[in-house]
């Protein structure tokens, strides 16, 4: 009996230590197993918006300097990277054979000149004759027939004409000497513009053929320390934003991968309207104009660009990561988890359904994109904040509706958990 009574007063006892300590064990695992939140603040500042892309610089022009006439290259006096002034020679062509047609041209001139001379004699000539048979027919009509006194008219009449053809065969071949002296002008390749050679595409004694093309021998870049282009291709879904941006004169910034520490500054010059296709993305060119006073920007160098779209000044602003974070149910307060059951439905059904919607309809739908919720720590549990969002960048998003202070912490995801082993 003793044995008994011992047996069930042990029992009693180990039931009593287990009662008290079961609430303890428990609240000591229930806090083992709380998460540990990653929290980031509310702050207060400038939220900037921007639309990236990518562009090429290019000179604002680029003048290709080409041969109108053919033949093999005498000189050359400039090369590449020169400065140049207008009508600077730069090259000159063998002009011997444009030579010798001027040569011929001139000879050809005189020839006509003289026979100007001859046929203004021979008119003199024939203009006496005709008087003298005029007065000879006054003195006394039988001394000369109207035959011979209609031949000394009309021979005066075709010097006359051959007068005509001779100062005709004149200018003739002033046309064909003015001709020539051209084309012995164009065997000097003179520069058009002032400007930088950015290529030189003929060599010394390279023959050019003109006959059906003309050959291009230097392309010059003129004023590319004043400005020089970034020509960006930007998506249609962002080109209403670059209009508003160009309108309202905001800046353009971007960067190359030549002078990465280097951030150059432009405007927007142009946006225009010739689009391009490219695999179903329709994208239209955007044309920024940057100063290149050092010379550091140079044709051909590739461009990443941050076109700046809008801007808001001091204020309130919300972690991106704070929105992005949706946490378990089993972490959120009661009455908070239908949002979160209802928030997932209708972001799915959104997706499934614009596609049938009407255009209003997806007005609205967008509009809706920004009602958001994010979550603050409400105790063991997580509490639900209704907020609209407006303007964001790469970090933040502008506050435009919620019960959100700066310096107030938001839930952006859970700690994870350091190992016994500290590893």
């Amino acid at each position: 009996m003793k044995m008994r009574y011992k047996l069930l007063i042990a029992a009693v006892a180990l039931t009593l230590l287990g009662a008290v300590g079961a609430k303890p064990a428990t609240e000591y695992w229930k806090k083992r197993n709380q998460p540990t939140w990653k929290q980031a603040e509310v702050k207060q500042g400038d939220i900037v918006a921007v639309v990236n892309s990518t562009g090429t610089v290019k000179p604002v022009l680029s003048v290709q300097v080409g041969s109108f006439v053919s033949g093999p290259i005498k000189d050359l006096y400039v090369d590449f990277n020169e400065g140049v002034k207008k009508d600077q020679l730069l090259a000159k062509i063998d002009p011997r054979l444009f030579e010798a047609s001027v040569a011929r041209d001139r000879a050809i001139l005189a020839t006509r000149k003289a026979e100007v001379a001859r046929a203004e004699a021979q008119l003199k000539q024939a203009v006496n004759d005709e008087k003298r048979a005029l007065a000879l027919r006054e003195e006394n009509p039988d001394f000369i027939s109207n035959s011979e006194l209609d031949q000394f008219r009309f021979g005066r009449m075709a010097q006359d004409a051959a007068v005509q053809i001779a100062k005709a065969s004149v200018d003739q071949a002033q046309a064909s000497l003015d001709n020539s002296l051209l084309n012995l002008g164009y065997t000097e390749i003179r520069s058009p513009v002032d400007g930088v050679i950015i290529d030189r595409k003929i060599d010394p004694g390279q023959t050019l053929a003109a006959q059906f093309q003309t050959p291009e021998l230097f392309v010059v870049a003129p004023d590319m320390r004043a400005k020089m282009y970034v020509y960006a291709s930007v998506d249609e879904a962002d080109i209403g934003m670059i209009r508003e941006a160009q309108a309202e004169g905001q800046p353009v910034h971007f960067t190359v991968d030549a002078y990465q520490d280097d951030l150059f500054a432009g405007l927007i010059e142009e946006i225009r309207l010739s689009s391009a296709e490219t695999q179903n993305v329709v994208t239209y060119p955007v044309v920024v104009a940057a100063p290149n006073p050092d010379l550091k920007l140079l044709p051909g160098m590739t461009a990443t660009i941050s076109f700046r779209v809008d801007e808001r000044k001091d204020t309130v602003k919300i972690p991106n990561a704070a929105l992005r974070f949706y946490p378990d149910t089993k972490y959120v307060r009661e009455e908070d988890k239908k949002i979160l059951e209802g928030q997932g439905w209708d972001n799915d059904d959104d997706d499934q359904v614009e596609v049938i919607l009407s255009a209003e309809e997806r007005a609205a739908a967008r509009k809706k994109r920004n009602r958001r919720h994010v979550w603050i720590a409400d105790g063991d549990k997580l509490k639900a904040v209704a907020v609209m969002i407006g303007l964001s960048d790469s970090k933040f998003s502008e506050l435009v509706e919620g019960d959100l202070k700066p310096g107030q912490k938001l839930v952006t995801g859970i700690e994870p958990k350091k190992s016994r082993f500290g590893s």
